[in-house]
């Protein structure tokens, strides 16, 4: 029997070198000689004046070196880039198409060790690592059936920039990608500075083998973000991020003719009255851990009837209890992992324990999961799951959404106070409502300022024909999915649908 004591971070870190020279086997022209990683850029592998480190959030262990470009480098990058855009617009849908499908089957061939790299990448379990690569394989062969009816009469804008969080590189950056090359644009996308730049890097050269006119840019945001939002030769950009960040990007945008669509976070809200299918809710609570909550459509707000507190307590605890915090990728079974970083479990507790100490009560604090870790591994970047109580109202962990496994309990007396405590971020992606009477959860529904509203369950940001945005300031610019994606990105009869300044 193996001493997995003696030898379990040794072996960790031996299989994430494997899968990064299993990734220097299916793709050599992505590495330089050091083995470090360069940028597509229309066709080219750029080398970089500097590399930065990928850490995996799983054990702290340095994967891979990822480009540092500069702001010239990419200003440069950005024109080649829409250089390709002509000569690719001109070939005919069909050929397009042709292409695009020759790069999906490049990529089911290499999916298992896209997934894998992937869970290393950012720390998601093996099965959300597979759901994120595979809900991309899915959605563009969606796309790619029904694209002929959708581009009826329209013509693509020309280079569309692509700045997205990492939390979901292969279902949302990707895809978008992938759709936005469809419909005739060329792409050029931003590594996320937090994670995912490996797998995404392996991504992009198997589309580069296809053909595909797609750039993949890595560096600072301070430095990338003139060149990959208000250069003139952008066309179109797509942004996935933090309400700072978006807010300056819009800002930016509104003073052009470009065509955007910027996905913001906001506080989404579970509101609960007049209830009692508590097992139901028990399932939702559950599901709702995937991946930690790093995700824009998670649920961290419980807004409870006074009376049915006691109950909604007892049932969260008792759900949340079971959960298994730990290692994604040693073979126990976890329910999800570590967060993105070090530095967020850091800035969590750092607010949890300032609204401690303003009167805060913590209802529930798991633990980790003992059995899924390796001896002397680093858990820096895991944070079981916490609820407070009586938050105060100036906290960020009241006003924002915390982007981790951290949930706030707010106790309401009336439907009033449960629509307003619902609505505290000025308009969220999601929201649902859970009530044995129909009629009242029309009613509350109707008030609740989201994009998509729950009756009784969770709601997600869907894919495919189920359209998304969002209300206040979670969500500017055009709505995407299905034939919104498509639209949001080309020119046509057709107007396009959105949240835009009045």
């Amino acid at each position: 029997m193996l001493n997995t004591e003696a030898i379990g971070e040794p072996l960790m870190h031996l299989d994430s070198r494997r899968l990064l020279a299993g990734a220097r086997r299916a793709v050599p022209e992505a590495f330089d000689a050091q083995g470090r990683l360069l940028s597509p850029v229309a066709g080219r592998w750029i080398h970089p004046p500097a590399w930065f480190n990928a850490s995996s959030p799983i054990d702290g262990s340095v994967i891979a070196e990822l480009p540092l470009l500069g702001a010239a480098q990419v200003a440069s990058g950005v024109e080649q880039a829409a250089a390709e855009f002509v000569p690719w617009a001109g070939r005919p849908l069909e050929d397009r198409a042709r292409a695009v499908a020759e790069a999906v089957v490049l990529l089911h061939a290499h999916r298992d060790l896209l997934v894998r790299i992937l869970a290393w990448d950012i720390g998601k379990t093996l099965p959300t690592a597979y759901n994120d690569v595979d809900r991309c394989l899915a959605g563009i062969a969606w796309y790619l059936e029904r694209m002929g009816s959708m581009l009826d009469g329209r013509k693509p804008l020309g280079l569309v920039s692509n700045i997205a969080s990492w939390n979901y590189p292969f279902s949302v950056l990707l895809l978008n990608v992938l759709v936005q090359t469809l419909s005739g644009n060329s792409v050029i996308a931003k590594i996320p500075t937090q994670g995912g730049g490996v797998s995404l890097t392996l991504a992009f050269a198997l589309l580069r083998r296809a053909g595909l006119p797609v750039s993949l840019v890595g560096g600072r945001g301070r430095d990338l973000s003139e060149a990959l939002v208000g250069h003139p030769r952008i066309g179109g950009v797509a942004f996935i991020g933090g309400r700072a960040n978006g807010a300056e990007v819009h800002r930016r945008l509104r003073e052009t003719d470009k065509r955007y669509a910027l996905e913001m976070e906001g506080v989404n809200a579970y509101a609960i009255t007049h209830f009692t299918d508590w097992d139901a809710l028990a399932r939702q609570i559950r599901a709702g851990f995937d991946f930690g909550k790093q995700r824009c459509t998670a649920y961290t707000r419980w807004v409870v009837e006074k009376s049915l507190v006691p109950r909604f307590v007892r049932t969260y605890v008792d759900t949340v209890s079971a959960l298994r915090v730990g290692n994604p990728v040693l073979g126990a079974h976890v329910d999800f992992g570590p967060l993105i970083s070090p530095s967020k479990v850091e800035e969590l507790r750092s607010l949890i324990a300032e609204a401690r100490e303003r009167g805060t009560a913590v209802l529930h604090e798991g633990e980790l999961a003992e059995d899924a870790f390796t001896p002397r591994q680093e858990r820096g970047a895991y944070l079981p799951p916490v609820l407070l109580f009586g938050v105060p109202r100036d906290s960020e962990l009241y006003l924002r959404e915390p982007f981790g496994p951290v949930d706030v309990l707010v106790s309401v007396d009336s439907e009033e106070e449960l629509v307003r405590e619902a609505n505290v971020s000025n308009g969220a992606l999601v929201a649902s409502v859970a009530t044995d009477e129909p009629g009242l959860a029309q009613r509350i529904a109707s008030r609740l300022h989201a994009f998509k509203v729950g009756i009784n369950a969770l709601r997600s940001r869907g894919d495919r024909e189920e359209s998304f945005g969002g209300k206040g300031g979670s969500w500017a610019g055009a709505f995407v999915g299905g034939t919104h994606l498509v639209r949001a990105f080309t020119d046509g009869p057709h107007p396009v649908e959105g949240n835009w300044p009045d």
